[in-house]
């Protein structure tokens, strides 16, 4: 079998498996979205949903976000690995989109990526969930699934992200993307035995 044959046997499971796929982290607009995705770092969607409501609630635009003190931002969010780090980069986040944004998320990864936080698959994920640009935001769990079912030999999220681009068609990336992470949650985790990854044994008939 072929990468290509490989590829579109992948995004044919995947589609019959998710048809339809919610984007994991709750949030209510580009923002929201984005201190979501910026909390998730090193932490599971699970437990950014459990800590965001009150956040949200208390600080749900950059402005109310930007009147906080670090402290009481790091208390809202303490349940969140790296607490500390990321109650900084939400105020300075909020600080900049006033300052260079009129509190508006910008729509451009050169933009996101310079705000504290935000690193290239944050912005990625705010450009296709939150505006629908075509982006392949690549996660651990794609980086291991992509290279599992070879179709990457890449050694780090980037190198995995530009053969995705390569092999998948623009028209799904922004779907694709969360296919393989529900993939990968419900059949292949990482600490598993894989027993019920039936892609890979399909692929390569194990």
């Amino acid at each position: 079998m072929t990468k290509k044959q490989r590829a579109e046997l992948i995004q044919q499971e995947l589609e019959k498996l998710y048809p339809e796929v919610p984007i994991p982290l709750d949030h209510v607009d580009a923002y929201t979205l984005m201190v979501a995705v910026a909390l998730s770092a090193q932490t599971t969607d699970k437990k950014v949903n459990q800590v965001t409501p009150k956040l949200f609630e208390v600080a749900g635009t950059p402005e109310k976000m930007a009147q906080l003190e670090v402290e009481e931002i790091r208390e809202l969010i303490k349940e969140i690995g790296l607490s500390n780090t990321k109650a900084k980069n939400l105020k300075r986040m909020a600080e900049l989109l006033l300052e260079r944004h009129k509190g508006v998320v910008p729509q451009t990864y050169e933009e996101l990526e310079a705000l504290p936080g935000v690193g290239h698959k944050t912005a990625s994920v705010v450009m296709s969930q939150g505006f629908g640009y075509p982006a392949f935001p690549v996660d651990t769990h794609i980086h291991r699934l992509m290279t599992q079912w070879q179709l990457t030999s890449g050694k780090n999220v980037v190198e995995t992200e530009k053969d995705a681009k390569k092999i998948f068609p623009e028209s799904v990336w922004n779907k694709l993307h969360l296919q393989i992470i529900f993939y990968g949650r419900e059949y292949s985790p990482a600490r598993g035995k894989g027993d019920k990854d039936f892609i890979t044994k399909m692929l390569f008939d194990k």
